[in-house]
């Protein structure tokens, strides 16, 4: 009778974990999303991507250089950086692999390093503006802005702005801007960019640069339309990235959510760049420009990303934040 009894729970513990087993694939199979399929080449193109030494923009970097693209990263930590690059030059053989110094928190080595640029380079064909912080502490930048709304859209506006007649002069180009979920109930304090009259907000102020993101992709496009130029931005997934290290920082608690259990759970480097290569090579994306993407799929963004009006109030109040001239102004609506 035991012998039964017995027979009888293993079958419903082995029925238990099958169950439980096929619920976490599905689970881990939704999470991971989709992946880019295009087979493009990049050879002859150029393809900048900030950020690139860690993280979805390490993973994105070595992608466009085993597609045959010269690769500039443009990142703040140049050790790292070469370290990166050199792992990136081995492992797809491709030596047309650069780094720059570029730091998103200074207006001044955004100007140095376009510069720079545009006295190097021949071409831009993909810009990814990849590189960003998020839920840091009150950290205010050399030019007295709050650091994620100066990191993750003032430094990539007015580094795509000096950019711009290199990336149209390469067109078709396409310009790809790195946002997040996060940007769902997000907004544009005009009457407080920077948190100076209210209390600051780690997780506010994160949503209200990732809506930054959206909206100024979605006004590039408007004034970049016929040009050959098109623009696109995206959430590329929960990751498992030193991006969430001030997460980790401020809510101990998280520690375990972050554990080894999590990279299960989470999506990778690798599968969270998959958005940022789809938007930067597939085929037939020109009529999509503007729109925001998920699992390299079209996906809805926020109202609050699609309002026009707004979009084109944060382009012009970012062009005076950064010093943009009135002639770059000018030049860059008539489009």
């Amino acid at each position: 009778m035991w012998d039964q009894v017995r027979t009888c729970m293993c079958v419903q513990y082995g029925a238990v974990l099958l169950l439980v087993a096929t619920g976490f694939l599905l689970i881990r199979k939704w999470i991971v999303g989709a992946t880019c399929t295009s087979q493009t080449c990049l050879n002859g193109k150029t393809v900048l991507i900030t950020g690139a030494n860690t993280g979805i923009g390490k993973e994105t970097a070595l992608d466009m250089a085993r597609r045959g693209a010269r690769v500039v990263m443009a990142c703040r930590d140049l050790t790292r950086a070469e370290a990166a690059a050199n792992e990136i030059r081995q492992s797809t053989g491709n030596g047309n692999v650069v780094i720059r110094h570029l730091n998103l928190t200074s207006l001044h080595s955004v100007r140095e390093f376009a510069k720079e640029f545009l006295a190097t380079e021949e071409r831009l064909n993909i810009l990814i503006n990849n590189a960003g912080v998020m839920m840091c502490p009150k950290w205010i930048t050399e030019d007295g802005f709050e650091t994620q709304l100066a990191v993750n859209h003032l430094g990539h506006f007015l580094l795509t702005n000096l950019l711009l007649e290199k990336i149209k002069s390469s067109a078709p180009s396409r310009v790809v801007t790195v946002s997040s979920i996060a940007h769902i109930g997000g907004k544009i304090h005009f009457d407080d960019l920077f948190f100076e009259k209210r209390p600051y907000n780690s997780l506010v102020s994160y949503g209200q640069s990732k809506l930054a993101n959206v909206l100024f992709s979605r006004e590039l496009a408007r004034r970049m339309k016929g040009t050959g130029v098109t623009s696109y931005s995206l959430h590329p997934g929960v990751i498992h990235t030193e991006l969430s290290r001030h997460i980790k920082s401020w809510f101990p608690l998280l520690k375990y959510v972050y554990s080894p259990v999590s990279y299960m759970l989470l999506k990778t480097p690798w599968q969270g760049a998959q958005t940022s290569i789809f938007c930067a090579v597939t085929e037939g994306l020109e009529n999509k420009s503007g729109c925001y993407f998920s699992d390299c799929a079209e996906k809805e963004p926020a109202p609050e990303a699609k309002d026009d009006e707004v979009a084109r109030r944060l382009w012009e109040e970012s062009a005076r934040l950064v010093g943009l001239t009135t002639e770059q102004r000018f030049e860059h609506q008539q489009h």
